[in-house]
C-alpha cells in the first residue's frame, strides 16, 4: 500500500504512447475544517525561551539529530551535536552543556553505556548533568531501564516538540 493510499487517496497515470511521456495524478481527500468548539485547541501556546540553555544532542541518525537541533535552536537554545556516544564523552567536559539529550540505540556504545560513563565523571566535568533519553524503545520497561542507567526522563520517538521544549527547563531547575 502506498503513502497516498494510506491517506485515502489515489494515484493515476496516463500516457499517449511509448516515448511520449506520462502524466501522473495524485488525488488526496481534503481535511475537514475543525468545528468551532475545537478552535480553542488551535490557539498557539506561548513558546518557551531556551536562549540561555546549552544542550548536547547525541544521536547517530542524522535526520533525527538535525530535527531535534532545529526544534531547539528555534527556541533559542545553544545546541552542540555529537554523532556518537564516544564523541559525546569527548565533547561534554569542554562544551559544558546544561542538559544532555541522547538516543539509546546507537552502534558501539549505546545511550545506556553513555550515561553510565557520564555519571562516572566528576561533577565539574558534567557527571551530574540532567539527561533525557530520546528513543524508539518506548515501553514501561524501557523507561525504567533508562532511569536506572542514569537518565532523569525518557521520551519516545517520534518526539513531540512541545513536550521536549517544556521538559528541558524543568529538569535544569530541578
Amino acid at each position: 500500500m502506498s503513502l497516498v493510499e494510506l491517506h485515502g487517496g489515489t494515484v493515476g497515470v496516463t500516457s499517449p504512447g511509448e516515448g511520449q511521456g506520462a502524466t501522473f495524478t495524485v488525488r488526496l481527500p481534503l481535511m475537514s475544517t475543525p468545528s468551532k468548539e475545537n478552535q480553542d485547541d488551535l490557539v498557539p501556546q506561548p513558546s518557551l525561551d531556551l536562549s540561555s540553555i546549552k544542550i548536547l544532542i547525541v544521536d547517530d541518525e542524522p535526520d533525527t539529530r538535525e530535527l531535534v537541533a532545529f526544534i531547539l535552536e528555534q527556541q533559542g537554545a545553544q545546541v552542540t551535536v555529537a554523532t556518537s556516544a564516544h564523541e559525546a564523552v569527548l565533547i561534554l567536559p569542554q562544551a559544558k552543556p546544561d542538559i544532555l539529550l541522547s538516543d539509546i540505540g546507537m552502534p558501539d556504545m549505546d545511550g545506556y553505556m553513555l550515561i553510565q560513563r557520564v555519571r562516572q565523571l566528576a561533577p565539574e566535568q558534567g557527571g551530574r548533568i540532567p539527561a533525557i533519553a530520546l528513543t524508539v524503545y518506548a515501553g514501561d520497561m524501557n523507561q525504567q531501564q533508562a532511569q536506572a542507567a542514569g537518565f532523569q526522563k525518557h521520551i519516545a520517538k517520534p518526539i513531540e516538540p512541545e513536550k521536549l521544549i517544556h521538559l528541558i527547563p524543568s529538569l535544569i531547575k530541578a
